[in-house]
């Protein structure tokens, strides 16, 4: 009852939609920012305030000019927009990986949660941003702990030789490791030549990830292993 004061456009509803949206925009890119990912603090901050006033001038619109127009028009927009700007977050590195996913997911939900703020959705707004906040923070470490103990392991290595890459398929059949993936690269840098390899493995159930990268390490010709 109290919330339904704050529905209609003024200037009271105005500066608290502007407020819950640096507020919550700012806690949810808190996470990205802090680890450095390229939208961090002040574009999640700029995205879910955007969304925001995107909203209020919706709503405005719909109150001041005509009451028979559609009201989610420019927040249907904003949803199908704020696409773009997630894709720039998303890159393939070198070595296959998929990095930005949760990035872009994060500014797309962070736009929805604008969207609900600019409309007077508080209850939606403050319940789905604090939700967020869990997911990139908290469930990151259940993120990670299901990484580590899953059956699939996939690994990028540097070696000296081709005669390494032999002693390591040869390994992984004596340990019943399947490979189910394979690429090799021929690198050159600085007239220092070497062979790049990107391996999937299927492991049985209950191995330990940093048991097999220590097994590996240990094989003459391997200058650098990254479980990615």
């Amino acid at each position: 009852m109290f919330l339904s004061c704050f529905k209609n456009i003024n200037i009271y509803t105005i500066l608290l939609r502007v407020f819950l949206a640096l507020l919550i925009g700012g806690i949810i890119g808190l996470e990205r920012g802090r680890k450095r990912h390229p939208a961090g603090f002040k574009t999640y901050m700029l995205v879910c305030l955007g969304a925001t006033l995107v909203m209020m001038t919706n709503q405005y619109i719909y109150e001041t000019f005509s009451m028979t127009g559609d009201i989610s028009r420019l927040g249907a927009q904003v949803v199908s927009g704020i696409g773009f700007l997630g894709a720039g977050t998303i890159i393939v590195t070198k070595r296959n990986q998929v990095r930005g996913l949760t990035t872009a997911a994060g500014l797309w939900t962070a736009a929805c949660v604008g969207l609900a703020i600019g409309i007077g959705f508080y209850e939606g707004a403050l319940v789905a941003g604090g939700a967020v906040f869990l997911i990139m923070t908290f469930f990151n470490r259940l993120d990670v702990f299901l990484y580590s103990r899953s059956t699939v392991l996939k690994l990028y290595m540097n070696l000296n030789n081709t005669e390494c890459v032999t002693k390591l398929v040869e390994f992984f059949k004596q340990k019943e490791y399947q490979i189910s993936d394979m690429q090799i690269y021929k690198e050159k840098e600085a007239g220092i030549r070497w062979i790049s390899i990107v391996l999937t493995l299927k492991l049985p159930k209950g191995m330990d990830h940093e048991k097999i990268l220590e097994e590996v390490a240990e094989f003459d010709g391997i200058t650098y292993i990254e479980e990615l």
